[in-house]
């Protein structure tokens, strides 16, 4: 008798607490739990492409390295604008700033995506980018949306309707939201979560 897939693929793992990564793994059809990282998000890496998939991986080998018969997913997400790396805000006040840099201006996205076999053996790493036009807003209107997504790479969540910032996306609309499903469906292909095409 042959083996289901259920039985025979391993189990996923999430390795991230962001709420909009679980919605948006949940679209690819794959059980998974999740289970944060603990790992710190400080690199020296300048580089935005190889900093998003150093900062994916690591946080993917963390939760890998306690859970080794797993595939563990990782993935981090960062804004450039005018060559300055974006993450998250520190407070209100760094809210602000980075929002009056991104005001009417196009920046980037990118998001990097690590998956993690055998507690660390066995690594698939990419990143994805996408370009986002900022509308400009008035003063009053950026103090408003200042502080509202402290927890967003940017200080604004595009997927949020009351959030009128973005004007304008050029490339994956998941990458943007912090997770982009046609990579991430491609390197779980890679780790035998899904059957390859």
């Amino acid at each position: 008798m042959r083996p289901s897939s259920a039985a025979s693929s391993p189990e996923l793992i999430l390795a991230s607490a962001s709420p909009r990564r679980r919605v948006l793994l949940r679209q690819l059809g794959v059980k998974f739990r999740v289970v944060p990282s603990r790992v710190h998000e400080r690199s020296r890496q300048r580089a935005p492409r190889r900093l998003v998939e150093e900062l994916a991986l690591r946080k993917a080998k963390d939760v890998a390295r306690r859970n080794p018969k797993a595939v563990v997913l990782g993935a981090d997400t960062i804004v450039v604008c005018r060559r300055e790396i974006l993450g998250k805000p520190r407070d209100h006040a760094d809210s602000l700033r980075i929002l009056g840099l991104l005001n009417g201006r196009w920046q980037q996205v990118y998001t990097g995506i690590a998956v993690v076999l055998q507690g660390g053996r066995t690594v698939f790493v990419r990143s994805v980018i996408s370009r986002v036009l900022a509308r400009r807003l008035n003063e009053s209107q950026l103090r408003r949306l200042a502080g509202k997504h402290p927890d967003k790479a940017g200080a604004y969540a595009v997927q949020d309707r009351e959030d009128p910032f973005i004007e304008r996306i050029s490339g994956d609309y998941d990458n943007v939201v912090g997770l982009p499903l046609h990579a991430t469906r491609r390197l779980l292909q890679q780790a035998g979560v899904f059957p390859k095409r």
